[in-house]
């Protein structure tokens, strides 16, 4: 079975908020750092170390 990425990206996100309940501001922190980093010249760098 063949799951689009977004659906399998807003599951978890739904699950974590749900069961880890982490606030709200600390939720989009995250998700707007990571948009930012997304762009940088640090992507590189960290894609490197992740592979």
């Amino acid at each position: 079975m063949d799951v689009p990425l977004w659906l399998a990206l807003i599951a978890v996100g739904y699950l974590g908020i749900k069961l880890i309940r982490p606030p709200w501001w600390l939720v989009a922190v995250f998700l707007l750092g990571g948009f930012l980093l997304a762009d940088s010249f640090l992507a590189s760098a960290i894609d490197m170390v992740i592979k």
